[in-house]
This record gives C-alpha cells, structure tokens and sequence, in this order.
C-alpha cells in the first residue's frame, strides 16, 4: 500500500468512526427530556398558585400574572429562547403536576424525602421560617408547645409543608384540614380556627391583606426549610443542574433579593417589613 493509499484509508476508518459515535449520540439522547421538549416547542410550563404573593399574583380583571416568581420564571425561559406557559395548580397538587408532565417547573417547593421520591429539586431558591398567624384575640404563643394543646385549633392547607410542620410539632392540637390556604385563613379570620401555620413569606403578605387577623408569630424553636423548584424526575440531569446554577448564581448576586421585594413592593410592603428570619 503506496503512502496516499494508506492515508485516505485512516482517513476513511476517522469518517467511520466520527458516524458511528453520532449514530449512537443520537440513539442515547434524551429526546424525552424536559430541556429537550422546552428547546424543542420553546415554552417553559410554570406552575402557578392564585393570591399567592409575593410568589404569584393573578389581575382578575385581564388575567395577566404578576409576582416574584413570574419574573424568575421568565428570566428562566429566556436562558432557553423559550416563553413560559402558565398552569393553575395549588400547593397540594403541583408535585402531581410534575409527576403527570403537566409542568416542567414548580417554583417554592420545600424538598421533603416523601417528595425527593417522586420528583427532583434544584438547590435553594431563598431560606425562610415557619410562623403562625393567629386571630385576635388568642394569646400569642413564643413556642409550639404552647398551641400543642387539644383545645387549640390550626388551620392548614392539606397536603402542604405547614400541613407536615403542625402536625409534626403540634400533634396534639385540633388540626382542621382546609383545601387551599385561602380556606385556612378565612377560617382563623372569622374565628373558627386559632391560628394558621404557613411560611414567612407568605405569612407576611396575608397579614398585609387580612387586617382582620390578629398577629405574625416565630414561635420557638426556630423552624427553618430552604424552598427550591421542582422538576420532574429523569436520567437527563442537564436541565436540574442548569436550574440549580441559575439559582445560585442569582442569590449570590442579590437578584433573588430583588425579585422578592419587587414582589413585596406590590403589596405596600418594604424590606423593613419581613422578619429577619427570612433571608433572600
């Protein structure tokens, strides 16, 4: 074999092998991934919960979303050149959402080992507590034993992170069981429930807008639980790690921040008005 012969043989056997390894790129890609499906129809599926600030906001009147984690999700979606589509889900139901592709993302999910099996997490969004917002009237409590009583009655939104932490920590109260929060709040306002366990974020906003309601309580010990997004459990992890450094990167450079008290700022609330246990 003259010297132009065996180099147009290597040359051949290189073409050979660069095909062989597309072909079988292409057999393994995840063409059923959610990063996939969002690249290819270029729409990001958003979870999204009514009066839920500072998270969401639904305008009744045009039917347009606002809210904190709106503008997180756009911000998302054009990282993908891709727009986001929105889903009503409630607290309960959107882990039922991702597990039935419905969404592809689910924004202040607290990361649960029950939930770690079902569906998959980015890493922390922002940090916050556990409060209780009481009706007027009942004696502010400064710990969870002081409401772990069987005359006092919580109210919780089923299925929810404030649902596992009463009765969790509060086992032996009267726990009544609402289907959404809004159910659990009206029921502390007009004085069927004592008290209402929910997060920080969200305690501070149903305050602001239920001057009815009696007092913002961090009872001790201090409940902490980070609040990531959700996705939907798959091999591909390109589209959680992507997730997880674009959350990261935005809390390191104080745009979370941002976008939270954008969101707060929509409800008459300023910085000097979230407690210090809550950090973004």
């Amino acid at each position: 074999m003259n010297r132009r012969d065996a180099l147009t043989t290597v040359a051949l056997a290189g073409v050979a092998v660069a095909a062989s390894l597309e072909s079988a790129a292409a057999e393994t890609a995840p063409v059923n991934s959610a990063l996939e499906r969002i690249k290819r129809t270029g729409v990001l599926r958003v979870a999204v919960l009514v009066g839920q600030e500072p998270y969401f906001h639904k305008d009744l009147s045009t039917g347009q979303w606002s809210g904190a984690c709106i503008d997180m999700a756009n911000d998302i979606a054009a990282k993908l050149s891709a727009k986001i589509e929105v889903v009503e889900s409630t607290w309960g139901n959107q882990i039922l959402d991702l597990q039935g592709d419905k969404v592809d993302i689910a924004f202040a999910v607290n990361p649960t080992p029950e939930r770690a099996l079902v569906i998959d997490f980015s890493t922390p969004i922002l940090v916050h507590s556990f409060t209780v917002i009481t009706r007027k009237g009942f004696a502010k409590p400064s710990t969870w034993q002081e409401i772990n009583k069987p005359e006092v009655k919580i109210a919780i939104d089923i299925g929810s992170t404030h649902d596992l932490i009463a009765r969790r920590y509060c086992p032996k109260a009267n726990i009544l069981g609402f289907k959404t929060r809004d159910e659990a709040i009206l029921a502390v306002a007009t004085g069927r429930a004592d008290c209402n366990v929910s997060l920080a974020v969200l305690a501070v906003t149903t305050l602001k807008k239920n001057p009815a309601l009696g007092e913002l309580v961090i009872p001790r010990p201090l409940l902490t639980l980070p609040t990531n997004m959700g996705i939907r459990a798959e091999p591909d992890r390109r589209y959680k790690d992507f997730l997880s450094a674009w959350a990261d990167y935005n809390r390191s450079m104080g745009q979370t921040r941002e976008w939270m008290l954008k969101g707060f700022a929509s409800l008459g609330l300023t910085a000097e008005d979230i407690p210090a246990e809550v950090q973004f």
